[in-house]
Formats: C-alpha cells, sequence, structure tokens
C-alpha cells in the first residue's frame, strides 16, 4: 500500500500543478501543530521568491484546486503563507479498511531485496555473557526483525571470539589442575572424549584466574601464548580441548541469547576465517597494497580528505602473527564468498570506530569487496548506571546478564503480584515477558549512539515511555476482544467506519502513518522510532479508550466498527513489539 503521506502528496501536487506552480514545491509533513490541523504544507513560502507573488497568494491559489478533494476536509491558507489539511474522514476510514485486509499491515516489501550480514554478538568463549553484550545483541535483533519485516534476507551472525591467547590461558591452567587428562599426553593416539573434562561453572572459573595469573606470571604467560600457538598449528589434544571449550561454550550463550529472545542464523568464529588468511594476505603483497613498516606487513588506508590521522591497518605483527584486523578482514573474505551479501553491518561499541574505519578502508582498497557492497559501523553507546558510570553490581563488578535479567524479572513478579490477583506460576511467567520488555524497550528506545541510564525503578513502571506500560496496553485490547467474544460478540463482523470523535481520529491518523514509520526506522537503523511510535500509538488509543464507552455501545454497527478498530490497533503494536524483540502475554 502506499503510504498515506504520499497519497496527500499526490493530491497536492496535482493541486499546486493545476494552480500554476511547480509540482516540487507540493511537499507535505505531518503538522507540528496538530491543534490547528493535521498535516501542513509550506511550499507557497519556498515558491514565492521563485513566482514573485506573495506566499499567501500562492497558498490561497492552490487550496482553490483541493475543495472538493476526496482527500482533504479542510483545506486553508494562512498568514503568511502555510497550507493547512484535515484528512477527510471517509477517506481516512477507507485508508485503515484496505490496511487492516492486507496481510502485510500497509508495509510494502522492497522491490529489490538485499541480503544483508549483521554482525551483533560478538562474545568470547568461556566467558559468561555481561551487560556489555546487551546493546548490540538487542539492538542487532530489532534491525534484524525489521529488515526481514521489509522483506529483505537478514543474516544475523554472532562472530565468536574463540581463537586468541584465551584460548590458551584455558589450556594453560588446565594443564596446571589435571596434568593427567589424556589432551596433555604428547604420544596418545587414541579417541579423545565426548565429555568435557570441564562444567560451565569451572569453565568460567578458569579463564579469569588464568588470565589474572598471566598479568603476574611472565613465564605462565609465555607457556600461555605457547599453547595459543601450538592450538593453531593444529596439536590434536589442544583441538580436542578446544571444541570442549566451544561446545560448552555455546551451549550456554545459546541459552541466554535465548532468554533474551535474541537469534543467531550464524554462530561463526574468529576460527572459521583462519584459513582464508594465508592466500588474503599472498594477495595483499602480490598486488602491491601491503608493505613492511619497521617489519609489520601494513596497508595505507589515510585518505586527503581525512581531517584526523588514520592509521595503517596492520595485517601481520613483525614476528608474522595475525591481529583482529587480519581476522576480520579474511571474515569479509569469507562472507562475500558464502553469501555475496550486499551490505554488511557491525554493531559494535562506538569506541571501535577509528578501528572499523581502518578496516573498512583496507577492505574497499584491497578490493575484498565488490564496489558497491556497503560496509555500514553501527556504534552504541554505554548503558550507565544512575551514577553516570558503566552498570556495575551493587559490589562494583561488571554485572552478568542473567544476574540482570534475574532482578528485573524479581521486580516485574514483586509488582504484579502486589497489583494483580493472579496465580503464582502465571505470574511468573508474567513477569519473565513483562521484565523481558522492561530491558529490551528501555535500551531501544534511546538512540543507539547515545549512552544512556539504565534505571530499574523506571524502566519497570507500568506508566510512562516503558515497555511495561505499552504491553499493558496491548493486554487491555486484548481483554475488551475477549470480553466482548465472551457476549457472543464475532471479531470477524463489522467494518471501520468513519471517527466519532477527535480521540478516534488522532488513534486511526496514527495507525495509518505505521507503514511510514516502519520504513523510515529500518532506512536509518534506528529501533528508537518503533519505540517512539508505538508509545504515541498506546497514548493515543488510552485516550481513546477513556472517552469511549466501546462495549456498552446499543448501536452495534459503531460497536462493530470500534472492535475492528482495536484489532487493528492490537495487530500494529504487536507487529511493533515483535520487530522490537518481545511479545506480550495473554493477562497481566
Amino acid at each position: 500500500m502506499n503510504k498515506i503521506i504520499d497519497l496527500i502528496t499526490d493530491e497536492m501536487i496535482s493541486a499546486f500543478k493545476n494552480a500554476g506552480y511547480d509540482e516540487t514545491y507540493a511537499r507535505v509533513t505531518i503538522s507540528n501543530r496538530p491543534d490547528l490541523c493535521e498535516y501542513q504544507c509550506n511550499g507557497a513560502m519556498a515558491a514565492a521568491k521563485a513566482y514573485k507573488k506573495a506566499p499567501l497568494v500562492i497558498a490561497e491559489d492552490v487550496v482553490a484546486q483541493i475543495q472538493d478533494s476526496a482527500v482533504f476536509g479542510m483545506a486553508e491558507a494562512v498568514k503568511p503563507g502555510f497550507i493547512n489539511l484535515r484528512i477527510r474522514q471517509e477517506f481516512l476510514a477507507g485508508y485503515l479498511r484496505r490496511m487492516q485486509a492486507d496481510s502485510h499491515l500497509s508495509v510494502e516489501k522492497v522491490k529489490e531485496p538485499k541480503t544483508i550480514i549483521l554482525d551483533y554478538g560478538g562474545p568470547n568463549v568461556a566467558k559468561p555473557l555481561h551487560v556489555g553484550h546487551l546493546r548490540s545483541a538487542i539492538i542487532g535483533e530489532s534491525i534484524k526483525r525489521m529488515g526481514r519485516f521489509v522483506g529483505h534476507n537478514m543474516i544475523g551472525d554472532v562472530h565468536l571470539g574463540d581463537w586468541g591467547l584465551q584460548m590458551g590461558l584455558i589450556i594453560t591452567e588446565l594443564k596446571e589442575r589435571k596434568p593427567d587428562l589424556v589432551y596433555f599426553q604428547e604420544d596418545y593416539t587414541g579417541k579423545y572424549p565426548d565429555e568435557a573434562p570441564f562444567t560451565i561453572g569451572e569453565l568460567e572459573e578458569i579463564y579469569p584466574a588464568a588470565s589474572a595469573r598471566s598479568k603476574e606470571d611472565p613465564e605462565y604467560k609465555e607457556r600461555a601464548m605457547e599453547a595459543t600457538h601450538l592450538l593453531q598449528r593444529g596439536n590434536p589434544g589442544y583441538h580436542a580441548l578446544w571444541n570442549h571449550i566451544m561446545q560448552v561454550s555455546v551451549n550456554d550463550l545459546k541459552k541466554n541469547y535465548e532468554k533474551l529472545n535474541v537469534t543467531f542464523d550464524l554462530w561463526k568464529k574468529e576460527s572459521d576465517a583462519q584459513p582464508y588468511i594465508p592466500e588474503m594476505v599472498d594477495y595483499m603483497k602480490r598486488e602491491g597494497y601491503a608493505h613492511l613498516d619497521d617489519g609489520a606487513l601494513v596497508v595505507d588506508v589515510k585518505e586527503e580528505s581525512d581531517t584526523k590521522e588514520i592509521p595503517p591497518c596492520m595485517i601481520l605483527k613483525s614476528d608474522g602473527a595475525s591481529l583482529y584486523n587480519t581476522t576480520d578482514l579474511a571474515t569479509i573474505v569469507e562472507r562475500m564468498k558464502l553469501f555475496d551479501p550486499d551490505e554488511i553491518i557491525y554493531i559494535v561499541d562506538k569506541r571501535q570506530e577509528l578501528y572499523f574505519t581502518q578496516v573498512f578502508r583496507c577492505a574497499r582498497k584491497t578490493r575484498l569487496v565488490k564496489e558497491d557492497t556497503g560496509l555500514f559501523f553501527l556504534g552504541f553507546g554505554t548503558m550507565n548506571g544512575k551514577d553516570g558510570k558503566p552498570f556495575k553490581t551493587r559490589e562494583g563488578g561488571v554485572m552478568r546478564l542473567e544476574t540482570l535479567l534475574r532482578e528485573i524479572t524479581d521486580e516485574m513478579y514483586q509488582k504484579i503480584s502486589e497489583n494483580r490477583n493472579v496465580k503464582e506460576e502465571d505470574a511468573r511467567k508474567t513477569a519473565e515477558t513483562v521484565g523481558l520488555s522492561a530491558v529490551k524497550y528501555g535500551d531501544l528506545s534511546n538512540q543507539a549512539s547515545k549512552d544512556y541510564i539504565f534505571d530499574v525503578e523506571r524502566f519497570t513502571s507500568f506508566e510512562g515511555d516503558t515497555g511495561p506500560y505499552i504491553l499493558y496496553t496491548t493486554v487491555r485490547i486484548k481483554s475488551i476482544l475477549t470480553r466482548f467474544q465472551e457476549g457472543g460478540g464475532s471479531l470477524d463482523q463489522g467494518a471501520i467506519l468513519e471517527a466519532k470523535s477527535d480521540s478516534e481520529k488522532e488513534l486511526m491518523l496514527q495507525l495509518a502513518r505505521f507503514n511510514g514509520v516502519v520504513e523510515n526506522a529500518f532506512d536509518e537503523k534506528a529501533p528508537h522510532k518503533l519505540c517512539a511510535y508505538i508509545y504515541e500509538l498506546a497514548n493515543d488509543f488510552n485516550r481513546f479508550y477513556h472517552e469511549t464507552k466501546i462495549l456498552t455501545e446499543e448501536n452495534a454497527e459503531q460497536k462493530a466498527s470500534w472492535i475492528q478498530l482495536l484489532k487493528l490497533t492490537r495487530d500494529v503494536l504487536e507487529a511493533n513489539i515483535d520487530m522490537l524483540g518481545f511479545e506480550a502475554p495473554e493477562r497481566m
């Protein structure tokens, strides 16, 4: 379906042309003075200079062309030359009826779908997810869902860190603790055990212990580096341990991402890119892209237009070892080979911007990607506590993600139990659902690039711009529809009629803007725009609800119209919250 603002603009284009003015002046926007009008056109102001006429005269000429419009119920020219517009009730009701009949709620699928890879996980194996992983996961998941909703082929990749020094540290520490394991016997030729010699809990204790010791014990760190080198050279025992580490870690990661309602299409790892590195390095040398600088192999990526220093992109260190740059470039090679994406989007802490500028420029200069392949960095800000510092536990440590979710769920359970008469089992399940909405909406309602304060008390409130408020509104609509059915009514009868009140029309106008909001939010990779939209939609619905006696309305046709309007509102709210990555319970 065409966006409602495009239909309005088309009507204004005809009016400008019929009045003898260029159609480029016919741009329409949502009114910034809703008390005066619903839409406005300021084109007469811009046209005044070109046509050497007073803006008001041009505005009056245009308005004269739309007095019998099927789109506008009111069109007036006001000083000094604005055109104020109100939509005809019949036109708006008809638009919503078509919207409701559309299986995609008026959002058109893109005509030329793109294959877009989203890199939005980035956890290291053998480490638990903590609050620092939250933003990447939920922003990326939302953008992936928005992209799919508009028709693109979105591929989410967790991109695990699995190939660095941390592996050598874990192997070294494990060897100290359990030296008799067969993995450390050089002459062992049998089959390695299927079961890992550690649990996820033990693994998560081993790594920080090893990391701390390596900072104080140079000899220990040297052994860990040697273990890393042996692993990467294919030592069979170390490789079997690495497989155990991966299996135990990934199983735990999947469980925790599932609690966040985040899923990945690919569980690719840094190690998957390793086979591509030798050929990539040879190619860069052979084609003259890379050169030696103090023994290191680098590619110059600075440009004449740079206003700040952009260092060369290092491909290999002076000792021949690879770096994150090397792995990320090889990952780009792998992605181009396996998926030939139109775009690759990295959702990473904004402090990594310079790094990705180097990597992207290197990939382009060395032609690892096609000329028209998009490489994008979406940097997000920090999630802070009320003290303005990065969010921590009460003891001052980095908070595990499952701890945060548990605390939010407990808070929601307390509120649900205190305020509502629900069964224990239902209250717990509902608390998990609403708690997740509090976390996700609390994050996503902020512009991704900005730091924000994670305020548990505010985010879990059932009032204001919060996830629980959005869900409570959605559940309220579901409750009304259920009561209507229980009273013998059918949800399949009736059609949306013209609005009977200002609050009803405001709700209808807000619904009609849905497709434009989704398109814009995805184009700008901005989930916060979906949040702003559904908050306004929830407010508009609640105003309408409080002013309207829906279930006691005696006119059957009018009641059926309102029921259809509620159904559409429910569907639009649920489509939005699904794109944000959470869902509404049946009861709250």
